[in-house]
Formats: C-alpha cells, sequence, structure tokens
C-alpha cells in the first residue's frame, strides 16, 4: 500500500508534495540588534525544503509581542528584507514556507519592554520562565516570567492590527501563508482560559467572550491574506504555564465552528511531547472533524509509525516534526527509505552559531562521516 505520509495535498491554492511538516521551533540565531532573519537562518530553511510545508519558528508582530532572547520579529522593514532570504533559498529548493505570528502575552520578561511591563487579559502570572540572554555576558539563561498588566481594550484592538500588518508584511517577504500562534499559553491563549483571563467585559466570562480575541485576529488576518492562505495552531490540551481549565475542550470546539465558517485552511494541533504527557483521546479528534471540515495538522512526538496511523484513520491530513528535523535535515528521505535518524544536541538549541544549526549533515554526508 502507498505510504499516505508521501502523498500529495492540495492544499489552498498551492500541491504539497508529501504530508510532512517541518514545526515551528524557537532557535534564537537572529542578527543583533534588531532581531533581523539572516543568511544562516535562509541555510537552515533551505535545508529542509524537503518537507511537504515549513512553518517557521514563532515570529513577533511587533516590540511587544517578544517574550525571548534573539527570536525573530516581522514588523519591520529590516526584518521584511531578511526574511525574504529565507523564502528564496526554500523556493529555490522548491519548498513552501508559511511564517507564524506570535504574541507571546505574559510569557515574557520586563527587559524586553521599555516599560518594564508585560502585558496580558488579566494581571495574572503563569508561573513560567523565558529564555532571556544577559547583555553583560552573552549568556542566556530561564529566568521566571513576572506579573503582567491586564491591556485595556483599545489595546487589544491594537494587537488585533497589529497581527493583519505582520501578515501582510510576511506576503511582502514572500511567504506562502501565516501561521496564527494561538498556543501554548500564549497571548490568544491566555484570552481562551478562565485561569488565565479573568476579565468582565466582552473579552471574558462566557465562553463566547473568551474566543472574541481570537476571531478578531483570524478575521483581520484572513481579510488581509485570504483565508485560504492562513492556519492556526491550538494546544486544547497542554496544562502548564498556568493554562489548566475544564472548559477548554468545549471553548476550543467552538471556536472550531467560527474557523470553519471562515474557511480558514488549517487547524494545527499542538499536542504536549514530553514523556508523561495525556494521552489525547480519539473523541476529541472526531469531534474537532465532525465541527471543522478544513486540513488538520497535528505536532507531538510523532514517529513514522505514529504519522501513518493518524494518516489513515483521516484523524489528520499532516503531521509536524520537530526535533527529528533539526537533525535530519532530509528528514523525508530518511522516512521513505526508513535510513537512521540522527539525534540533536539539546544544549545548541537557543542561541548560537552554525553548530547544532545548519550543521547537521543530510544521509550522504552523515554516512561518509561515520566512515
Amino acid at each position: 500500500m502507498t505510504s499516505k505520509l508521501f502523498s500529495l495535498l492540495a492544499f489552498g491554492p498551492d500541491k504539497l508534495e508529501n504530508r510532512i511538516v517541518m514545526s515551528p521551533m524557537t532557535r534564537a540565531r537572529t542578527t543583533q540588534p534588531g532581531n533581523i532573519p539572516n543568511a544562516m537562518m535562509a541555510d537552515y530553511y533551505a535545508q529542509r525544503a524537503s518537507a511537504g510545508l515549513i512553518i517557521t519558528e514563532a515570529t513577533q508582530i511587533s516590540n511587544q509581542g517578544q517574550g525571548y532572547s534573539f527570536t525573530p520579529g516581522i514588523h519591520t522593514k529590516e526584518h521584511i528584507e531578511g526574511w525574504k532570504l529565507v523564502t528564496d533559498a526554500v523556493h529555490n529548493k522548491g519548498g513552501r514556507i508559511f511564517l507564524q505570528l506570535w504574541h507571546v502575552g505574559r510569557m515574557s520578561h520586563e527587559t524586553f519592554h521599555k516599560d518594564g511591563k508585560t502585558v496580558a487579559p488579566s494581571a495574572i502570572a503563569p508561573d513560567a520562565q523565558v529564555w532571556v540572554v544577559d547583555p553583560a555576558t552573552g549568556v542566556g539563561n530561564m529566568v521566571n516570567c513576572p506579573t503582567p498588566r491586564a491591556l485595556e481594550k483599545a489595546e487589544i484592538k491594537e494587537i488585533v492590527k497589529d497581527f493583519a500588518v505582520a501578515a501582510e508584511n510576511a506576503i511582502k517577504a514572500g511567504f506562502d501563508g501565516v501561521e496564527i500562534h494561538g498556543a501554548n499559553g500564549y497571548l490568544i491563549d491566555q484570552f481562551l482560559r478562565r485561569t488565565s483571563n479573568q476579565r468582565t467585559d466582552e473579552y471574558g466570562g462566557s465562553q463566547q467572550n473568551r474566543i472574541r480575541f481570537l476571531k478578531e485576529v483570524v478575521d483581520a488576518v484572513t481579510k488581509t491574506v485570504g483565508a485560504n492562505r492562513t492556519g492556526i495552531r491550538l494546544s486544547p490540551f497542554i496544562t502548564e504555564r498556568g493554562m489548566k481549565d475544564d472548559e477548554i475542550i468545549e471553548t476550543i470546539l467552538l471556536a472550531a465552528k467560527e474557523l470553519d465558517n471562515i474557511g480558514l485552511l488549517y487547524i494545527h494541533l499542538s499536542e504536549a511531547d514530553w514523556d508523561d504527557a495525556p494521552t489525547i483521546p480519539e473523541k476529541f479528534r472526531h469531534d474537532l472533524r465532525n465541527v471543522y471540515k478544513g486540513n488538520i495538522i497535528v505536532a507531538g512526538k510523532y514517529t513514522k509509525q505514529r504519522a501513518e496511523d493518524i494518516l489513515n484513520k483521516d484523524l489528520a491530513d499532516l503531521v509536524a516534526f520537530g526535533r527529528p528535523f533539526i537533525a535530519n535535515p532530509d528528514l523525508p528521505r530518511r522516512y521513505m527509505e526508513n535510513l537512521p535518524l540522527s539525534v540533536f544536541d539539546a544544549p545548541t538549541l537557543f542561541g548560537g552559531t552554525e553548530k547544532g544549526y545548519s550543521d547537521y549533515p543530510s544521509w550522504g554526508k552523515a554516512k561518509e562521516l561515520k566512515k
């Protein structure tokens, strides 16, 4: 039987060569100052262009949206020009690439903000850490997130506009589409959950109110670049970062109905990827299919076999791989030919040079190095 993992997929205005997605992964290799994408990043992404789709590392839509050191932006001319290096390199290799749009909300640190204040739906600390480089030593460490201030309604409207402008900038930079980051405890996710959103205005309280910000962002982005070039990442089952909420599954399914009405290209499920992570109930997967008819991408410690299984059950259309793509730039070939996988070097994950980034060899070169 032909492997579904390597079958073609009509995807908005494009056609993907396989169902393997390179998952968005923060690598913090931008040029400083300014968090500018660069030639090293272009090499890294181009090496992985055999993926059916690449989704870039999370990219802040504004200065306010930054939460980690050296993460890229998409809100200045320099950002656009830097990202053009990446999209040109990927397209020259025949790849497809989407930019992930990001506002971290309370998952940030005071050093990134002129007024020293992080922002969120409500003034509740996340009980989490972010990676911050000490300018004096150049060394990055995980540091605690402070208590944020609650956003004013007028500020919420401005953030919605920032998402739309960032999406427009992404298309100017040559991206094939955009993914809105609504997962993993960042700003949109913070609005969805009662544990992080205790507002009493139209953005808080009921499930319908708590999905309002998500809907406004999606409406603004799709009106700018088109629903057929827009996806969203959601994480129904995470509980860390102070995000446990017994209503979140109902809330996300309600949001999925709205996304289906809009005609959004895809929903990307960020599933927990640690060893003792909860198993995603198959009932949820069926419930999501029932309310949302677009493409579904899943990500979260998938192996080739697990990917084949969920595709064959028609509970997903594409499968995203994270860590395996770091150390195996030719991952689709390795899966297709059942070749051994290299293991990534964890200490080189954030920041640094080509080491542990764009110096991982493809299979032929890796085989030669072992001789």
